[in-house]
């Protein structure tokens, strides 16, 4: 009996052993991020019954269950530092292997893929380059992602026109300054992304009167009818020359306001403008000077206005940019990741997934905070944050690990009593051995 209590009291040796390996695993992981505490679990050995008792062989360490309950927060700089509120895991690849964690550290690397420090790759919905969403999950990659130009195809103009100006004379090309009462300028793109700046020049044309007869449907107030011209300088045309790409009139009555905008002419052949650089040519660009009274049944006086007081542009606005290379990223909480361009564009570049396992306890640890799926995790639901219970995705922010330092120091305690209790078991068994061997004397 002895001898058998000697190799109980080595088992009880070895679990609590192992059970300090454990303990002290997690408090050497007290500052990994998204590690999660390790539990152990004993069960004791059965080997022989005595009449009805069942008489143990000692213990023996049953699994090492991982405590997937959440870790504290921390906020950090880099927009690429990401936590799961809730359930989840995100997805890393390496190769063709798959792996799934709660530490949120990536960045960029040289080839523009989302890495962890160890380079697995983060997965996710990558956006095309006309923003369509991929249905199949892949490595999320930010180096081809750009912003495409757009041409201007609206230009909105607002200005007051002093209507104390007189009426010079007739404009020209060559001397548009002497014969046009004020200029607003306005840079706007071609197809190619290239900015081109057009003058506007305003000439206030004549007073209408009775004496030369109202415009059709004008009520019979009086005003002022003024000419705009958009001038494109000779080194912004095909042609080389100083050109008037396109005019309209601008009508307004006594009070002030815009009763009545002309539509825009165009007289170049191509109808519209010819920017140089290689770019489209008859590009069309519709001009706006507020909501007129005839027209847009507006009051005339939010956009252009003509009161006695010194002429001023108020308002510019155009829809056209050029091509924009990335400049910082930014993800929301559904782990959506979108790129700021230099154009001060915002586009799409990426959605972020998260897996969900029915058993995340059953997932087999790998090292560096990953995991991998085995048969009693089950299979992987991979899924946008918020979708089939996962979590939303922090952004700027890292989880901590969950390991409770005090309950670890207790578990520490407990062990270490435990393993020289059977310590001590094993000098007792030892001296009763003495004894029997003294027998003989």
């Amino acid at each position: 009996m002895s001898i058998t209590s000697m190799f109980t009291a080595v088992s009880g040796m070895n679990v609590n052993g192992q059970g300090l390996s454990v303990v002290g695993d997690n408090i050497a992981n007290m500052n990994t991020h998204g590690f999660k505490t390790s539990t152990v679990v004993f069960g004791d050995i059965v080997s022989q019954t005595v009449g009805s008792l069942g008489i143990g062989r000692g213990a023996l360490l049953n699994e090492v269950s991982q405590e997937f309950t959440q870790g504290a927060f921390e906020n950090t700089p880099n927009v690429l530092d990401l936590a799961v509120d809730g359930d989840g895991l995100f997805v890393v690849k390496k190769g063709n292997s798959t792996f799934y964690t709660r530490a949120g550290q990536f960045g960029i690397d040289k080839q523009g893929y989302a890495t962890n420090p160890d380079g697995y790759r983060l997965q996710g919905y990558q956006f095309s380059v006309t923003g369509a969403s991929s249905t199949v999950v892949s490595d999320i990659n930010v180096a081809s992602i750009n912003s495409q130009p757009r041409n201007s195809s609206t230009a909105t103009i607002y200005a007051n026109l002093d209507s104390r100006s007189s009426i010079p004379s007739a404009f020209s090309i060559s001397s548009p300054e002497t014969t046009s009462n004020f200029t607003s300028t306005i840079t706007v793109y071609d197809s190619l992304g290239n900015a081109h700046v057009i003058n506007i020049y305003y000439r206030k044309n004549r007073a209408i009167t009775t004496a030369n007869g109202w415009p059709s449907g004008y009520p019979a107030l009086g005003g002022n009818e003024w000419q705009w011209y958009a001038v494109v300088g000779a080194s912004d045309t095909t042609s080389g020359n100083t050109e008037i790409q396109a005019y309209g009139t601008l009508e307004f009555n006594t009070n002030g306001a815009l009763y009545k905008q002309s539509a825009t002419t165009y007289p170049l052949t191509s109808g519209g403008f010819d920017f140089t650089g290689g770019a489209t040519q008859g590009q069309v660009i519709a001009f706006d000077f507020g909501d007129d009274i005839a027209n847009d049944s507006g009051t005339g006086l939010e956009g252009t206005t003509q009161f006695g007081t010194t002429s001023t542009t108020s308002y510019l606005q155009q829809d056209g940019y050029a091509a924009g290379t990335l400049k910082n990223l930014t993800i929301n909480s559904e782990g959506l990741m979108s790129g700021i361009f230099t154009n001060g564009q915002t586009k799409n570049i990426a959605q972020i997934v998260l897996a969900k396992f029915i058993s995340q306890e059953g997932l087999k640890k790998q090292g560096n905070s990953l995991y991998a799926e085995s048969y009693e995790s089950g299979q992987p639901i991979v899924t946008s944050p918020g979708n089939s219970g996962t979590g939303q995705i922090l952004s700027n922010t890292l989880e901590l690990s969950n390991v409770d330092l005090a309950a670890e120091f207790v578990k520490m305690i407990i062990l270490q009593r435990g393993f020289q209790a059977n310590s001590r078991m094993v000098s007792t068994s030892d001296d009763l051995l003495n004894e029997l061997v003294n027998l003989k004397r």
